[in-house]
């Protein structure tokens, strides 16, 4: 699970930057009038993405007034979904599934690559602050198992030693590419595609 108990420090101020604020009024545009206070968890992810992918009480608070609804359903919840981060977790928020399917593909080996390169603990940040992993329950990549997210990405078919390049890319502030790293084409078999080879432009 994510981190349910806020961050002892925390920002006094929140408010959504420009790019924010337009992708906020976007989703609330889409709900019939009087019902905005449904965009709650949008707007909560909203804030999350802005604020270095974890959530302040004072973006909580903000939102709630933005959605003109009280503060403590908006806490609710932010700290009832796992989805949402209460504390700093860096810049590059690594989740490492470690359901059966993954795991019976060497997950703990990509625990271990986290372990050695980022911190010993779960939900520790690095060194430098820049970025922090955890266990996560299945990411419905089974196909391509094991396999990890880092924010919005997913990176697939991993062992130890690409799990330490992906991560060594990231300790130097720069994005790895995402997708399989056995070379496959969303969750095409391993050993290429042995059905519809007739058809044309199959």
């Amino acid at each position: 699970m994510s981190l349910r108990s806020p961050a002892k420090d925390q920002p006094e101020k929140f408010e959504f930057d420009n790019s924010s604020l337009e992708a906020a009024n976007t989703i609330i545009s889409k709900y019939p009038k009087g019902k905005q206070q449904s965009a709650v968890m949008a707007l909560l992810y909203i804030a999350q993405k802005q604020h270095n992918n974890w959530i302040p009480l004072a973006a909580m608070k903000y939102i709630a007034k933005f959605l003109s609804m009280p503060y403590i359903k908006v806490y609710e919840v932010a700290t009832f979904y796992s989805m949402y981060n209460l504390s700093p977790v860096g810049k590059y928020f690594i989740q490492v599934c470690t359901t059966t399917p993954c795991m019976i593909r060497g997950a703990e080996k990509l625990v271990e690559a986290c372990k050695e390169k980022i911190s010993k603990n779960e939900s520790e940040l690095s060194k430098d602050k820049s970025c922090s992993w955890m266990e996560v329950e299945c990411l419905g990549a089974c196909v391509n198992a094991p396999m990890m997210q880092i924010n919005d990405e997913y990176y697939e078919d991993l062992d130890k030693e690409k799990t330490l390049k992906i991560l060594d890319t990231i300790l130097k502030d720069e994005k790895p590419i995402s997708g399989s790293y056995r070379g496959r084409v969303n969750t095409e078999p391993e050993n290429n595609r042995k059905t519809l080879m007739d058809v044309k432009n199959a």
